[in-house]
């Protein structure tokens, strides 16, 4: 990877998380100061391996220049210094300077801790997953928008209101008591899930699945389930359905880098142990009555793990969506379940079902519809394609339209 793709990649993988361990250090109140200083690490490392070529160990090289950043942040504003290092100083017990600690366990402590003190109950919920998006995912103002079917105007101002509202009241970076972390935890699990989607089929980049933001989704779920507080049911069903959908990475792309299609993906390409992997966390979050949206939505990832093309397979998918559909609605999970309808009860029905959506700005609507009607009509399926490849946004969803408009 060269300096032009490598900087970019560590951005994303690493920003957050120095951002994470700053913020722990200084304080919410201090949250813009820590992506000011983290930002001013990437600028650094943009200008200087520019000249003397990327370091050997580049990640060593910029959790060293942000430790650097904060020390000299900290000795040239007296004000902080009087009222924030004196903190730290304490916490590192007797050492007569502030350490910030970008060690891999603390790293992982202060993202999760970072998670919980964003989703504080003060600010709304769509407000507390846009900022975990922006300061724990590393997703940009664009991609908050497009997650959230808004404009960048609308995210910047929501954003805004979140920081000041999370500085007035002081809100503290630290696990929360049994009962908040309860009424905090879906809306960490809402932010990890669109994490991994955008990963999973990115709209806002020009690749098909952006794996370290997959990864990312995983490792926190993962954590949460390490927590004897967090181990619920609902996590196990998250992360269970990210474990279907990673295990189709390789055989979701191919060397051109363009998406295979489900029906025409190569099923030996599967991850078997990542399935096995998702079939346990599933089995494991059977216990007790609640059933999430994500039990529902990983026992359709799961089928999706049988390539045979049954009634049984359609029949459960069907059903599973129509649960779905009752506990959480959402157009798009309405739109996905016409297919599995088409499957058990033929085109007709689908299409009849489909069209009362209206989804007129979404191309996987006219995608699907084109499907559906290619098997009836060929010139509105044509139509239809037409029409998504118009709205179509990603380089990948429009090499997808046009093979079809192609076939017909």
């Amino acid at each position: 990877m060269n300096q032009t793709q490598l900087i970019p990649h560590l951005f994303r993988t690493e920003f957050r998380k120095i951002v994470s361990v700053l913020c722990k250090s200084f304080g919410m109140e201090h949250m813009e100061t820590a992506e000011d200083l983290a930002s001013e690490t990437f600028l650094s490392a943009m200008e200087t391996w520019a000249y003397n070529g990327v370091p050997e160990n580049p990640t060593a090289w910029l959790y060293t220049v942000a430790k650097n950043k904060a020390k000299n942040y900290l000795n040239r504003n007296q004000l902080f210094n009087k009222k924030i290092a004196p903190d730290l100083k304490r916490a590192n017990s007797t050492e007569s300077t502030v350490d910030i600690d970008l060690s891999e366990e603390n790293i992982s402590d202060s993202q999760l801790q970072m998670l919980f003190a964003i989703c504080h109950p003060s600010i709304p919920t769509e407000a507390q997953i846009g900022l975990s998006l922006r300061i724990l995912c590393g997703f940009g103002i664009e991609e908050i928008a497009t997650a959230f079917l808004t404009n960048k105007e609308a995210i910047n101002k929501r954003l805004f209101r979140a920081k000041e509202k999370l500085r007035q009241i002081n809100a503290l970076i630290a696990f929360p008591g049994k009962d908040e972390v309860n009424e905090r935890l879906e809306t960490v699990l809402t932010t990890l899930y669109l994490l991994f989607s955008e990963g999973y089929y990115s709209e806002s980049q020009n690749t098909v699945i952006r794996e370290d933001l997959c990864n990312e989704a995983m490792r926190l779920t993962y954590s949460l389930l390490e927590n004897k507080q967090t181990n619920q049911p609902s996590v196990r069903a998250l992360y269970s359905l990210m474990c279907f959908h990673a295990s189709r990475f390789k055989a979701r792309v191919n060397d051109k880098q363009e998406t295979i299609l489900y029906q025409q993906q190569d099923e030996t390409l599967w991850d078997k142990k990542l399935i096995a992997e998702g079939v346990h966390y599933l089995k494991e979050a059977s216990e007790g009555n609640n059933l999430s949206k994500y039990h529902l939505e990983a026992a359709i990832a799961y089928w999706h793990t049988i390539k045979a093309d049954t009634n049984e397979k359609w029949d459960s998918i069907l059903q599973l969506y129509n649960q779905l559909l009752m506990i959480d609605y959402s157009p798009i999970a309405a739109l996905n379940r016409t297919y599995a309808l088409s499957k058990i009860h033929g085109v007709q029905v689908a299409i009849h079902e489909a069209e009362k959506l209206k989804l007129d700005t979404n191309p996987y609507y006219f995608t699907l519809l084109g499907e559906l009607y290619k098997q009836i009509d060929k010139k509105k399926a044509k139509r239809h394609f037409e029409t998504a490849l118009s709205v179509a946004k990603s380089p990948a969803d429009k090499q997808i339209i046009t093979k079809n408009i192609s076939t017909l």
